[in-house]
């Protein structure tokens, strides 16, 4: 009796998943079908096959990818390690992640078929073209590393248990997506950054959410019986789910956006399926939602009934799901109103579209670099998100009676105004076009920003403000301070370390591939402003009085730190302002702009942009340490000064005690 039980509520677990894809297999037929996305084309047929196995293998794809990273997120941020909940969203982790890899091989070959339209042999004809389309092709080769790292997942989510592996798998997972943003739609040559940008964060937050729904599903067995870690559980998953929520729509609306392009599209098949989509989001996010946070509000009081209505709740939002997820796989598939060409394919592309996948910008001015925009929604949300949960850890430091300097909070704020300014403004539209304008891009993004945001101490702010959690789960507070505690941070942040980084990423950077690619890469572009925020806060840390740091130096060797990181930026400015070679020749020499300084001699302005700004911040730094060092020596005293009078000149006393003592001992010697 107690075995059959067992199997049957084995077999429930699999009745979320099985309406996810149904629903989504579904609303996948009945979209293609409408919007024409698996029909033969005019020219060549890749075959019935391809047509439909390419959007069959995207839906598994989708699916899998979701549950892995929903798995993946819970795991990490909502379940203790010790509970058996936490081992079975690992086991859902690494049976999705190797589905997904699966998936994705069969993805890719079939994308090669489509390309190559060569039917599957066992020739070396055959096994040679596969090598070129995935070795020397874009596309095959965003496939071959899409399902590297899927691959890696499946490994590393079958090998992980402790907290660490788990985060670092989830990475590998979100990183393993990008490909994929890659080989949607390509939109058109003025916005193909933003496409690339929105699709992926759509797939990312879209994945945190159902697949966190599905792993919710998944462990509902083991957290029904205790309905404290039930209503944690709920609760830490809703956080996720609304910030997910939030991403989500943004992204897909500057995804309709760009491939819409006005309102008259919308009656397209196109815009109709992307209409369905956006109702049935919408009433998935109103109606889920809204039953979720009254369940949590009166968990204690609930009926068994209440937990079959929940359970229920569960299942019926991952159907809807499902049927989100299919109109948005043959979304993928149907020709959008708004024609996308690459630059590549350009009647007579200008050299800057070549290059950019844009129009030259008008000729510069400081004017201009206010009014020529480029919004980067990465960026955009990352600052958005970051003075939001600063603000609001600081209206619950001051609701609990505590307080928080102001200075701190506007430093916050600014460094991250400044962050959205510099990545969306004309410094980024035109930092594409001339070095002088990236120089200065780059002073901001790796001396600017992270000077503000280590005066604001947000790990000092974070470990007073978030709440600790006492059931052995890692919430926010717990992987902040467990990274900043870390051995790796430790190593990196050690000034032996941190300053050389700061200072030689200079020189590596720029005379090396690594500057090509991020100027044709957007990857490579988003790589470029992580690396220099890190490098340049790990820098600031080290020299300011900020956050709790183990190695922080001495205030002489910090200011000597500054000192020579001043030398060093005006060594770099003048190499580049006496350099008669001109970086990345074939991007900034063949632009082909006629506005503006040459491109040999807007170097050497870069060059005397990254002395005088290189300077300038540093100065302010040299000034922090001297004026922190003066504060500390006040300190110092004043602690001195206040012993002193604890102890009423106890050391003066014995040291006269002890000279008078000499004195007696003089005269009975007779000296």
């Amino acid at each position: 009796m107690s075995t059959t039980s067992s199997q049957s509520v084995d077999y429930t677990r699999f009745a979320p998943i099985a309406l996810l894809v149904g629903a989504a297999a579904l609303a996948a037929w009945w979209a293609l079908v409408f919007g024409e996305g698996a029909q033969a084309p005019l020219l060549v047929d890749p075959g019935v096959l391809v047509r439909w196995g390419l959007p069959v293998s995207m839906l598994v794809l989708r699916v899998s990818s979701g549950i892995t990273l929903g798995a993946l997120l819970l795991a990490a941020f909502a379940l203790p390690s010790t509970h058996k909940a936490y081992d079975s969203s690992m086991v859902l982790a690494g049976w999705s992640a190797a589905v997904w890899t699966v998936s994705s091989v069969v993805a890719g070959l079939l994308t090669f078929s489509a390309v190559y339209l060569e039917p599957v042999t066992l020739d070396d004809r055959y096994g040679n073209l596969l090598s070129i389309f995935f070795a020397h092709t874009e596309i095959g080769r965003a496939w071959l590393w899409s399902t590297v790292f899927a691959g890696a997942t499946t490994i590393a989510s079958i090998a992980a248990r402790n907290y660490a592996p788990v985060f670092f798998t989830g990475v590998l997972a979100v990183a393993a997506l990008w490909p994929l943003a890659e080989l949607g739609h390509t939109a058109g040559t003025a916005s193909h950054n933003q496409a690339v940008t929105s699709a992926y964060l759509h797939y990312v937050f879209v994945g945190f959410w159902i697949g966190g729904l599905v792993a919710l599903a998944w462990i509902y067995r083991y957290i029904r019986s205790d309905r404290t870690v039930l209503g944690r559980t709920l609760g830490r998953f809703s956080t996720i789910a609304l910030v997910s929520v939030l991403v989500v729509g943004i992204s897909g609306v500057m995804n309709a956006w760009i491939r819409v392009g006005s309102m008259d599209n919308l009656l397209t098949p196109y815009g109709v399926l992307l209409l369905v989509k956006t109702a049935v989001l919408a009433a998935l996010i109103g109606w889920g939602a809204a039953y979720r946070l009254r369940i949590i509000g009166s968990l204690q009081t609930i009926t068994d009934s209440s937990f079959s209505a929940l359970w229920k709740v569960i299942v019926t939002e991952l159907t809807v799901m499902g049927v989100a997820i299919g109109v948005a796989v043959a979304l993928a598939r149907t020709e959008t109103p708004v024609e996308e060409v690459p630059p590549s394919e350009l009647s007579a592309p200008t050299p800057a579209e070549y290059l950019t996948g844009q129009p030259l910008p008008p000729p510069f001015s400081v004017s201009r670099v206010f009014t020529e925009w480029e919004i980067d929604l990465l960026w955009s949300l990352v600052a958005g998100f970051a003075i939001f949960f600063y603000v609001a850890g600081v209206i619950r430091l001051i609701r609990r009676g505590d307080s928080w300097p102001i200075l701190k909070t506007l430093s916050w704020v600014a460094a991250m105004a400044i962050l959205w300014f510099t990545t969306s403004s004309g410094l980024y539209v035109y930092g594409n076009v001339l070095f002088s304008i990236h120089m200065v891009e780059h002073m901001i993004l790796s001396m600017g920003i992270p000077l503000l945001m280590v005066l604001a101490t947000p790990v000092t702010l974070a470990a007073r403000a978030i709440h600790a959690r006492g059931d052995g789960s890692r919430g926010p507070r717990e992987w902040i301070l467990a990274f900043t505690h870390s051995k790796y941070l430790g190593f990196i942040g050690h000034p032996l370390i941190a300053v050389p980084i700061f200072a030689l990423s200079l020189i590596v950077f720029y005379y090396s591939p690594l500057f090509e690619w991020a100027l044709e890469d957007h990857l490579g572009h988003v790589w470029m402003t992580v690396h220099f925020l890190i490098s340049g806060y790990l820098f600031a840390l080290v020299v300011l009085d900020g956050d709790p740091h183990p190695h922080r130096p001495a205030y002489p060797l910090r200011l000597v730190i500054v000192l020579a990181t001043m030398a060093f930026h005006a060594f770099f400015g003048l190499g580049l302002i006496m350099g008669e070679g001109l970086l990345a020749p074939e991007w900034f020499g063949a632009m082909g702009r006629e506005w503006g300084l040459p491109p040999l001699e807007d170097q050497q302005r870069g060059g005397e942009l990254a002395w005088g700004l290189g300077e300038f911040p540093t100065l302010l730094l040299a000034i922090a340490v001297t004026w922190s060092w003066s504060r500390g020596d006040d300190r110092e005293q004043k602690r001195t000064d206040r012993h002193a009078d604890r102890s009423a000149d106890e050391e003066l006393r014995a040291y006269n005690e002890m000279l008078a003592m000499r004195a007696e001992a003089d005269k009975k010697r007779g000296y």
